[in-house]
């Protein structure tokens, strides 16, 4: 093993071991400390590319978390997992579950904004110009809001707002 690779491991370990124990000592319930540890196992799976067993990890910690912030963030990583595997229909269900618990997600409002304006693409390929405009506009809807949240943030996205003629005078503000 490299000896960069090697301190990087060495590096995410402690740091798991140290978080471990602030988890352990923390004043709360212990629902929630499981709640986290599944959280936490799952963001590790999805990092190393192991969806399958992430995306359980996550089931879990939704069954015991009660925050509606933290709810939102596995629920958010969840819609990440299914998009990247092409299952679009059931990412933005988890977006949309994501933004219940927390409305002021802006990532989840650009990732939707991603796929309305990939279908709207697709449509205006194919030459379905009234079905392309309806994926725009949805597009154009959801990023709208995200760069409310997020001003400055998403500059690719207000410049597709911006050339694309949907974009509002008073989204910046």
């Amino acid at each position: 093993m490299p000896q960069s690779q090697n301190k990087d491991n060495f590096i995410d370990k402690a740091f798991t071991v140290m978080a471990e124990m602030i988890v352990k000592m923390m004043p709360i319930a212990a629902q929630e400390k499981q709640a986290y540890i599944y959280y936490r196992d799952g963001l590790s799976a999805q990092n190393d590319g192991d969806y399958s067993e992430a995306l359980e990890n996550y089931e879990e910690s939704l069954k015991l978390e009660e925050n509606p912030i933290d709810r939102s963030e596995t629920l958010k990583n969840m819609a990440i997992i299914y998009m990247s595997n092409g299952d679009e229909e059931k990412a933005l269900d988890t977006y949309i579950k994501s933004l219940q618990e927390n409305p002021k997600q802006p990532s989840c409002l650009k990732n939707m904004g991603l796929i309305y304006e990939k279908r709207g693409r697709l449509a205006q390929q194919a030459g379905k110009q009234d079905e392309c405009d309806i994926w725009f506009d949805k597009a154009a809807d959801v990023w709208t809001k995200a760069v409310r949240l997020y001003p400055g943030g998403y500059l690719d996205i207000e410049n597709w707002l911006k050339t694309t003629g949907r974009s509002n005078i008073d989204v910046y503000f």
